[in-house]
């Protein structure tokens, strides 16, 4: 069995037990392969980095990598968040970038994500071929390197910060002025991520209050995994709640996702989220274009995108789906359950900085609290509710538990008929009074996760122990 395996957004193991050097530098030489084969290695390469354990040195590990080959490396001089090393792909018109990040995984774990010369997650054929090749020379061993400290030296390597570029390119996406002038109190959970101190940076010198926990690095994470869940952020609705804030802001390790506490300190689900920010740039800011979502989204956006006459696009999970069709469709916003959202006129790839920003004009220029837009929401779409359970799984029951839900007929669910059966990604049972169930493997960790949608939060915990039931967990 392959050692190196990419899945949803990259490869993600273990440190030390299969995330290793040797590896990484495998993966590396797969990168740098590609870029040969489609000529795209003459405009070079940006790699960059999360807060976990080592992060630095992975990277640096595969900077040796890519100069070994003649190809030039801009690395950055610091964690970043993933949005950001993005972003840099395009401003510097390199081929691509390297990330060493697990995202919201565990602290044991770190990855290895590769984004194309759009910046967005590399198309399925392309992690497929980086994959193929990266496993061939971990098997052989001969892999080329050339000392960090020489590729500085000749310019093979030179550090390059990418938040300048960055912060310019938001401030024309949304403008700044009237949050930095706004009396608004926030609280912002960083998660110990690679998104700490962006906001503050991003909004300094201004009336805004932001208050910021978990900002400091901590590769192990204590007492959580760096996930903007409600099951993560007690701490931050604690903190909302004491300091009356206005909403508290949570972004995962690599700050490609967003959470949001509203002024009570509740959490506003992934699903509330992305349909409130769809809500905000179709009526509030005027754009119209497609949406796009993974199976594992809300059907709110269905009903937004009836309102609002805009087509609304479906992909299987993992962002490497949406993107695509965001650039083929010129689409307004992309997103998926996990909480991470992409926006026309950026990068297509998610941001969990952009999309904060962006929830942060939606209350100013509305002039409504969070809890106040979620009830606007509800008045155009009805009420819709979600949740999901993650079930840590040993690798070798995932075809036991395969086979024992893809053998069952499935005529009704929590009382109400099943409908339709989308199998491509899971099994997701649509039910007839619109609500929905479904059962999926983890592309990045060993976990079977149930979700639900429904119209009461009830009848959604009803189909989730429905679904414990099916797989007999």
């Amino acid at each position: 069995m392959a050692k190196i395996k990419f899945g949803t957004d990259g490869w993600r193991g273990v440190i030390a037990e299969d995330f290793t050097f040797d590896n990484v530098r495998a993966c590396a030489h797969g990168v740098a392969d590609y870029l040969e084969r489609t000529g795209l290695a003459e405009r070079g390469l940006v790699i960059g980095y999360d807060t976990r354990f080592a992060s630095e040195d992975f990277a640096a590990a595969a900077a040796e990598v890519i100069a070994a080959e003649g190809i030039k490396v801009r690395l950055c001089t610091k964690p970043a968040p993933t949005p950001v090393i993005s972003y840099s792909v395009t401003s510097t018109n390199s081929a691509g970038a390297i990330i060493i990040t697990a995202s919201h995984n565990p602290g044991r774990w770190n990855g290895f994500k590769y984004k194309d010369e759009s910046g967005a997650s590399a198309p399925v054929g392309v992690a497929a071929e980086i994959e193929r090749v990266a496993n061939e020379v971990a098997a052989s061993g001969e892999i080329n390197r050339l000392p960090l400290a020489k590729a500085l030296e000749n310019g093979s390597v030179s550090y390059f910060d990418p938040d300048p570029d960055y912060f310019a390119h938001i401030s024309r996406l949304v403008d700044l002025e009237p949050i930095r002038k706004s009396r608004l109190k926030i609280v912002v959970d960083s998660m110990y991520g690679a998104g700490s101190g962006y906001f503050r940076r991003l909004l300094e010198g201004s009336n805004i209050s932001i208050t910021e926990i978990r900002g400091e690095r901590n590769p192990s994470f204590p007492g959580i995994q760096p996930e903007p869940i409600a099951r993560f952020l007690g701490e931050l609705c604690a903190v909302v709640v004491r300091e009356k804030a206005d909403a508290g802001l949570a972004t995962d390790g690599d700050a490609d996702r967003i959470g949001i506490i509203d002024e009570k300190g509740r959490f506003l689900n992934q699903h509330q989220v992305f349909a409130l920010l769809t809500l905000y740039l179709l009526e509030v800011r005027g754009e119209r274009g497609a949406i796009i979502k993974t199976l594992t989204s809300t059907d709110m956006l269905y009903r937004l995108g009836e309102i609002y006459g805009v087509p609304v696009f479906e992909t299987p999970v993992g962002f490497k789906y949406v993107a695509p069709l965001m650039k083929e469709k010129h689409a307004v916003i992309g997103g998926e359950e996990s909480g991470g959202y992409g926006f026309r006129g950026h990068v297509p790839e998610r941001d969990g900085i952009l999309a904060g920003l962006y929830f942060l004009d939606f209350i100013i220029r509305t002039g409504k609290k969070p809890s106040q837009l979620l009830e606007h929401l509800f008045s155009k779409v009805g009420e819709h509710h979600y949740d999901r359970i993650d079930i840590h799984i040993q690798p070798e029951e995932k075809d036991t538990l395969n086979s024992r839900i893809s053998g069952q007929t499935v005529k009704s669910i929590a009382g109400k008929n099943v409908v339709r059966l989308d199998t491509r990604d899971g099994y997701r049972y649509v039910l007839d009074d619109g609500s929905w169930l479904l059962v999926r493997f983890s592309g990045t960790e060993p976990l079977i996760r149930i979700y639900a949608e429904a119209h009461t939060p009830q009848q959604v915990q009803r189909l989730l122990d429905s679904g414990r039931k099916m797989l007999g967990v």
